[in-house]
């Protein structure tokens, strides 16, 4: 089988501090995912974990922070117990957030590796653009400290 590989980006009004903490920060998180409960100290190593419920299920979604470089950069591999597939080294994938600033403006660059099909592919970022949609709108209405 093919890996396919995601690659998108969001440009947000605002400078990359505002981005990051929107990203890290779990209370901020629970507003924009869904309701999702994010639990990490986001240090290299450190497992990351996204718990919560969708369609009447329980999910726990989970990996490890691969490289961190905080306000800007944050790398993890992802499983999600939504998607059907073991819980096995193949069937992770590797998100990046990559974080830029120019006259404080930010564009935040996603990607996702290990996609299993371009059906999946559309899915994924059609997910990425909701959900940071959401974010950016949060950021820029001020309700992000």
């Amino acid at each position: 089988m093919t890996s396919i590989n995601l690659n998108t980006s969001i440009t947000i009004n605002a400078p990359a501090e505002k981005v990051w903490k929107a990203i890290v920060d779990p209370a901020v998180v629970e507003k924009y995912f869904f309701g999702t409960q994010q639990l990490s100290d986001f240090k290299k190593g450190s497992e990351i974990v996204w718990t919560g419920v969708w369609d009447g299920k329980t999910y726990r979604d989970h990996g490890n922070i691969l490289d961190i470089v905080p306000g800007s950069y944050l790398q993890y591999s992802y499983w999600s117990s939504m998607g059907g597939l073991p819980d096995i080294p193949e069937n992770y994938q590797t998100v990046t957030y990559n974080l830029s600033e120019a006259d404080g403006v930010t564009t935040m660059l996603i990607s996702q590796d290990n996609v299993k099909s371009e059906a999946a592919k559309e899915h994924s970022e059609a997910n990425w653009q909701y959900i940071f949609g959401q974010m950016t709108d949060m950021i820029e209405r001020g309700q992000v400290d």
